[in-house]
């Protein structure tokens, strides 16, 4: 047992396989925050990702990062090299569908990362440290906990803390008994907790002298849930601005043909508005989101503290790219903070995740503050569908924004949810239908239903018409039978009609595949413009709709035609269209907002209209 020093510097890492190109803001929030607590203690922090994706390749390691399963792959095998066969048969199955990995070596690449790991590890003075903390989200676990195997057996005595979004008091508790080398678990958010813990060992030194911590998971606690709770700030504003000198400092350390501008991670809110506006039960959002475990509630930052921290993160690291890390930003105060951000007269390059309720004045709001890119929660085109999501959108909502965001040339990546359990042939009936509207706008990607652990499916599953729920099975190709029984892990699996939603989607993947196909066929080789547009002549509108190994069509809407058309720029009911034009009748209306539809100019539901075409200014 190697002795325990008094407390006066803490390490904190980050593990593979996080995106290479932008720092940990776990770690750069964390080390601002005990900085701000303990001005005396020396913080060190390791984004360690970035120097194996140095090491083997950015684009190499992208690919691998991008997929859960192989990902967890290769530290399983330095983990596990008994298990090492048939750890490589999944690496294999899961390189289907990436061309950058098809001949790469599976030991090979183990070697190599194994190599530079080893290297690390073997070259820090772990002593020196009297706490090492590790923050473990999506494809962390295997690479994380091949870390503190290693370094314990170099440094017995040294306290092993993590955290993360792949803990929560369930799995906790499992992961104790398993790793015995990991003395402290943090449930949900870290800077309390840790702050406290690190009090704690600058007061005693021996991690069994530490008493209960809110927060804080040890092995020694047999009742975990009644006792954990969460601990956590109450008021961003107490947050102090993260610090990414680490990451940048290893940057410089490389090569200048392995340079480059990193994203710099920021954080408007912590938690899902959403989610709290339904019922008040805890999983009362998405049905399938299980995002929002770490956090109690929903909070947010100023207008001013956010501006403040954007403006002095991008001009201390010299970056203008800049990724919004909520799960959602706030509605009530989008529009103020991002006038604060685009009067700061910087040429940001913005990303954030969005609801599809976003109003579009908010939309051109971020457009003008730099926003080049959003992920929108849009996860279905069918109203059918997005009810048992429990959404609460439906399908021309999620058509509008999707509009919206290509007239102000925002790029949309959102993902379209195939093979959601309870789904049926109605639901892909809709989808179907409504696919030939969403065609003029940027192509989703259809992604497959995973099974969160405690999400609201896993929590209800009959509900949902699952008969059984447990790990996941790739698991149990990456740990031995022993720890695969024992643990509960982050993704599940389940049985209940697997067969039957992977047929009743494959129209709706090979309809996407053609719709991404045409898009980009369009628009190759020319300045963009929309596929569906027009101009207005005052009195007319001319509609011109772009065609693959086809002439555009246009057409020509007058009058009173014009002035509907433009009306339905957001959606609106037919009752509210009587209401805006009085001399019309409904015999005379409705005519007219068919031969749109049917031309697919314009959108219909629930007798809700939708005009399609994009403005050409």
């Amino acid at each position: 047992m190697n002795p325990i020093k008094p407390l006066k510097s803490v390490v904190l890492l980050s593990t593979p396989w996080p995106i290479f190109s932008r720092p940990s803001i776990q770690l750069g929030t964390l080390k601002s925050y005990l900085k701000s607590q303990f001005p005396d203690l020396e913080v060190i922090t390791y984004h360690f990702y970035l120097k194996v994706a140095e090491s083997i390749g950015y684009k190499l390691y992208q690919a691998i990062s991008e997929r859960t399963w192989l990902a967890e792959t290769v530290y399983a095998a330095l983990l596990y090299p008994e298990r090492l066969e048939s750890i490589k048969k999944l690496f294999i199955k899961e390189v289907k569908g990436k061309p950058l990995l098809h001949d790469v070596d599976f030991k090979d690449i183990t070697k190599r990362i194994a190599k530079v790991t080893d290297e690390f590890i073997d070259n820090e003075n772990w002593s020196n440290y009297g706490l090492a903390g590790f923050s473990i989200c999506l494809c962390q676990l295997t690479s994380t906990l091949y870390f503190i195997r290693r370094i314990k057996l170099k440094f017995s005595g040294l306290p092993i803390v993590v955290g993360g979004s792949m803990f929560t008091g369930i799995s906790a508790k499992n992961l104790l008994k398993v790793f015995s080398e990991i003395d402290f678990v943090i449930i949900g958010e870290g800077e309390l907790p840790l702050g406290q813990l690190v009090q704690n060992l600058k007061d005693s030194p021996k991690t069994v002298d530490n008493p209960f911590i809110p927060g804080i998971v040890t092995a020694k606690e047999m009742n975990i849930e009644n006792r954990v709770g969460f601990s956590q700030v109450g008021d961003l504003e107490d947050i102090p601005v993260p610090d990414y000198d680490d990451y940048f400092s290893l940057l410089r350390s490389f090569k200048p043909d392995k340079t480059f501008f990193p994203t710099l991670p920021a954080e408007i809110s912590r938690g899902c508005w959403w989610q709290k506006s339904t019922t008040g039960a805890k999983h009362s959002g998405c049905a399938f989101c299980n995002l929002n475990l770490q956090w109690e509630g929903y909070r947010s930052k100023n207008a001013e503290q956010v501006a403040a921290e954007i403006d002095h993160l991008t001009s201390k690291y010299l970056s203008l790219s800049v990724a919004f890390m909520d799960n959602l930003v706030p509605v009530k105060t989008s529009g103020e903070i991002f006038d604060k951000l685009s009067k700061l007269e910087k040429d940001f390059h913005l990303f954030c995740e969005i609801r599809a309720t976003t109003p579009r004045r908010v939309l051109e709001g971020m457009k003008r503050a730099g926003v080049q890119e959003v992920q929108i929660g849009i996860e279905a085109l069918s109203t059918r569908l997005l009810k048992k999501l429990n959404k609460g959108t439906t399908a021309i909502q999620n058509l509008e924004i999707m509009k919206n965001c290509e007239e102000l040339g925002i790029v949309n990546t959102s993902n379209l949810i195939l093979h959601f359990p309870g789904s049926d042939s109605d639901d892909v009936k809709e989808t179907m239908q409504n696919l030939d509207f969403a065609m003029y706008f940027r192509p989703m990607r259809f992604v497959h239903f995973w099974l969160g652990l405690e999400s609201p499916v896993w929590q209800n599953p009959k509900d949902f018409g699952i008969k059984a729920v447990f790990n996941h099975p790739n698991y149990a190709t990456l740990f031995p039978p022993e720890i695969y029984r024992q643990m509960v892990f982050m993704v599940q699996a389940y049985r209940g009609e697997l067969g039957y939603q992977r047929k009743l989607w494959q129209p709706i993947k090979r309809k996407v595949r053609e719709w991404k196909k045409a898009y980009n066929a369009i628009h190759n080789g020319y300045a963009y413009s929309p596929i569906l547009s027009y101009r207005d002549g005052r009195d007319f509108l001319i509609i011109r709709q772009k065609r693959l190994s086809a002439d555009p069509m246009t057409h020509r809407i007058e009058g009173m035609s014009r002035e509907i058309y433009l009306f339905c720029g957001h959606h609106r009911s037919f009752k509210r269209i009587l209401q805006k034009f009085p001399k019309l009748n409904e015999d005379r209306l409705s005519p007219f907002l068919k031969m749109m539809v049917d031309k697919k100019l314009m959108f219909e539901e629930n007798r809700k209209y939708l005009s399609l075409a994009v403005p050409i200014k």
